[in-house]
């Protein structure tokens, strides 16, 4: 049976698809089990990696956006996916406010996330811990005896781990591997994960590994902030340490107590367990290797008082391991080089096959990119160059007045003053898109506002990728500024540092992403202006990263 002949049904695939199986193939049947494959937006990834999937006999599949884990669900109906708490009623809550109707009780936000899965309860005059009556156990999904009114969310989620085939987000499913591997361990055993978005591995592990201190736990654990050094990474361990030390002293008083002993409450019990690990098992990655965790600055709020700060590795390559179990393993994406990403990922690059598509399905034409070195924008630059890239701005705005458009650039303070020095007229067509905006709107609802307005513009430093603004949605976009990643952030520093071509192959990943919001098809087409001169610095420092999809558009040698 060969790749192409488990191409999901009813596709046909198209012949860069076909090149790209065949390579696969020949990669396999050479013995590699690690593959990296680097192809353009329009491609079809997602078939290629269903194609993969359905080519094994069991597999797990990963991607970072909703948008793309929506899109797996509409093709490929063999994957059963695993969707949030928040996309799902909860039954409890329902019932509770005697509203049957769904539609209803989304409008008044009874979702599972706002549920208790577990509750205290008194029963025969003693307190208990009582179970959600709508929560199925997963051997009851498994053999399908399950009540016909059980909880959605977690039929779903056993669904997906019982059937042989499943679809993720990367925080669900790296949360199953870091802490819930031995709860699930029966049904973890798959031979290959294809991993979609895979140049977000990186920022997606490391949410897993160091610590994260939030005011909250300081005050739960009765510490004064005033004995700490926020800047120094030993006063951050006896920190760690304090916590830890505080959590298993409450654990064993609270056992020991009558209280507990006659009216046993194990939702509080588990709680703290559960912060006890995370703050014991931060202190043992962080004192094993000391010289790989960094202190960020912490937060403050407006009056000065702590809120949060994080140590994390900078290196997070011998963390990685435990997320990825399986026999073979697919990492796909866009924008991926693969001797940056082993080395990130401490993979033997020997022991990785690099598949990479040599040209973008879409038309030249289609896709074309002005480079139009307006000035270079930097923390050095002048009011004069902040200003003049306003200004092109401004009179690309004119150029495309009756069409949608999209402009990105590096940061939320960039963007307002960006609208503030536009003219009023293009002003007006000015939408702010972020992952938080006004009136608590979603990216998804300003995006559909934007969708309405003929001649609207979506301002964001935050739609690099994961947006899909097809066809009429863009037909222009402007890169205002070079993605950098922020270098006054202690570990970004610290990471440049020590893996020199790290901070330009984040920022070429982040730019080459954003050159393709706005074409998604064969037949779809944008233009796309650069005016950040400093890109010219990321091509040439970047140039062995680029994909060769690109070299056509960038005007590159293919040599």
């Amino acid at each position: 049976m060969t790749l192409l002949e488990k191409f999901p049904d009813p596709f046909s695939p198209r012949q860069i698809q076909k090149d790209i199986l065949d390579e696969i193939e020949v990669n396999i049947r050479s013995g590699y089990k690690k593959i990296v494959i680097c192809a353009p937006t329009g491609v079809g990834k997602s078939l290629v990696g269903a194609t993969i999937s359905n080519y094994f006999d069991s597999s797990f599949t990963v991607t970072a956006s909703k948008h793309l884990q929506d899109q797996y669900i509409k093709d490929i109906q063999f994957l059963k996916p695993v969707k949030g708490k928040q996309n799902f009623l909860c039954l409890k809550l329902m019932n509770a406010e005697k509203i049957d109707d769904d539609k209803e009780a989304m409008r008044w936000g009874l979702t599972c996330d706002k549920g208790q899965c577990q509750e205290r309860i008194n029963k025969n005059g003693k307190e208990v811990v009582q179970v959600c009556k709508f929560k199925p156990t997963i051997k009851q999904v498994e053999d399908k005896t399950q009540d016909s009114l059980s909880c959605h969310y977690y039929l779903q989620k056993y669904d997906a781990l019982v059937s042989k085939h499943s679809l993720w987000n990367y925080h669900a499913f790296f949360t199953i591997m870091k802490y819930n591997k031995k709860l699930f361990a029966d049904y973890l055993n798959r031979k290959v994960t294809v991993f979609d978005e895979a140049h977000k591995i990186e920022d997606q592990i490391i949410q897993f590994v160091g610590f994260d201190i939030f005011a909250g736990q300081v005050d739960e654990c009765n510490l004064s902030t005033d004995r700490y050094n926020f800047t120094d990474l030993d006063s951050m361990i006896q920190l760690t340490d304090d916590i830890a030390f505080s959590y298993a002293k409450k654990i064993k008083d609270i056992k020991e107590s009558t209280l507990f002993q006659n009216n046993p409450d194990f939702e509080l019990i588990t709680g703290l367990e559960r912060r006890y690990d995370k703050a014991a098992q931060a202190k043992i990655d962080i004192i094993a290797d000391k010289d790989n965790f960094v202190v960020n600055d912490p937060v403050k709020d407006i009056n000065g008082n702590f809120r949060t700060i994080s140590v994390k590795p900078i290196d997070i390559s011998k963390f990685a391991h435990e997320f990825f179990e399986t026999e073979y393993q697919i990492f796909m994406s866009a924008t991926i080089h693969k001797s940056s990403f082993c080395e990130n990922l401490g993979l033997e690059k020997d022991d990785v096959a690099f598949v990479d598509t040599a040209k973008s399905p879409f038309p030249l034409e289609n896709r074309k990119i002005d480079l139009l070195n307006v000035r270079r924008l930097s923390y050095g630059s002048t009011e004069e160059d902040e200003l003049e890239v306003i200004r092109t701005i401004d009179k690309i705005l004119d150029d495309h007045s009756d069409e949608r458009g999209l402009i990105l650039t590096s940061s939320i303070p960039r963007c307002h003053k960006i609208i503030r020095h536009l003219s009023p007229k293009n002003t007006r067509r000015i939408r702010l898109c972020h992952s938080k905006n006004k009136e608590d709107k979603t990216q998804d609802e300003v995006i559909s506002e934007h969708s309405s307005d003929p001649t609207g513009v979506l301002l964001s430093s935050s739609l690099w990728e994961g947006v899909d603004l097809k066809d009429d949605l863009s037909r222009f976009q402007i890169i205002a500024k070079v993605p950098y990643p922020n270098y006054t952030e202690k570990r970004t520093k610290a990471k440049m540092n020590k893996f020199p071509l790290w901070y330009t192959s984040q920022t070429l990943t982040k730019l080459l992403q954003g050159f393709g919001r706005s074409i998604r098809s064969d037949n779809d087409w944008a233009r796309t202006y650069v005016l950040d001169t400093a890109v010219n610095n990321v091509f040439f420092k970047g140039q062995q990263m680029i994909p060769k999809a690109y070299y056509d558009v960038l005007e590159m040698d293919e040599s």
